[in-house]
């Protein structure tokens, strides 16, 4: 939460007057980032928690702590995300970006649910990416073992994040909890920092930047799902921005959709 859309979520949900998590990989370089939203929105109900999506471990640590601290939780964001351009490994021995972007989030939010289920009217919010179209699970590969590419891993991710969301907004139909999958826009973050050190990086991102949308402009569409009484209510759909979107038939494939949630639960342990 102390960068790119996520800090600008943070920030712009603080000026809303909301008590509020961060989520960060590192507590100790967070908290500046923290400092500066408290004085600049006058809320000082924010506080760090630290998480490792690349950790299950300490994934379940954080939830712990969370919910022996709060008995409620209004709006989860699922915002973490990385981009691999060399096939690396998280410490469970999942493929770094399946891990990060989907496997970890899988686990927090049914460890939180708990939580949320005692909150009215909750929300959660999975931030995704248009690329998910690209994405083609292959249960059987699915962290990449073989032909790695890059955008291979981050596509099925995002896929991986459309197909949670629609299953598990369909198991929570009769909570009242409500589950969306949001498309940002392509934005210049970190996250596109690639190639470090080679001189084209430079010149890549200062192109993408050109046509990128900003993150606090980008921020503005999960505040809207967290926020807005437009979308009380509204469940397992995807928006591309603040607008719902038809998804392709890739997306409806019940069959992998549940097979996948299966897999989820037995890599994360769930099951």
């Amino acid at each position: 939460a102390d960068g790119g859309i996520g800090r600008e979520i943070t920030r712009a949900l603080a000026k809303k007057g909301a008590s509020l998590v961060m989520a960060c990989i590192d507590a100790d370089a967070a908290r500046p980032v923290c400092e500066e939203i408290k004085e600049e929105s006058g809320n000082v109900a924010i506080e760090i928690m630290q998480i490792d999506f690349a950790a299950l471990v300490s994934v379940r640590q954080f939830a712990g702590s969370f919910s022996d601290r709060y008995q409620q939780l209004h709006v989860l964001i699922n915002n973490a995300g990385v981009f691999c351009a060399k096939r690396q490994e998280t410490e469970d021995g999942f493929e770094k970006t399946i891990g990060i972007n989907y496997l970890g989030p899988f686990l927090l939010t049914h460890l939180l649910l708990p939580v949320l289920k005692k909150t009215p009217q909750a929300r959660i919010i999975n931030v995704s990416s248009n690329a998910y179209a690209q994405g083609r699970l292959d249960l059987n590969n699915m962290h990449l073992n073989k032909r790695y590419q890059g955008f291979k891993a981050y596509a099925n991710s995002k896929l991986a994040v459309v197909l949670f969301t629609l299953e598990l907004a369909e198991r929570l139909q009769d909570s009242g909890i409500t589950v969306n999958a949001v498309h940002p826009g392509h934005v210049a973050t970190n996250i596109w920092n690639m190639w470090p050190g080679k001189w084209y990086q430079a010149l890549l991102f200062r192109i993408i930047r050109m046509f990128a949308r900003m993150p606090e402009e980008a921020a503005q569409n999960s505040v809207f799902l967290a926020t807005a009484d437009e979308v009380k209510g509204i469940t397992g759909t995807y928006f591309d921005g603040r607008k719902p979107k038809a998804l392709p038939p890739a997306c409806r494939d019940v069959t992998l959709r549940k097979n996948l949630w299966a897999l989820s639960e037995r890599l994360t342990g769930i099951a």
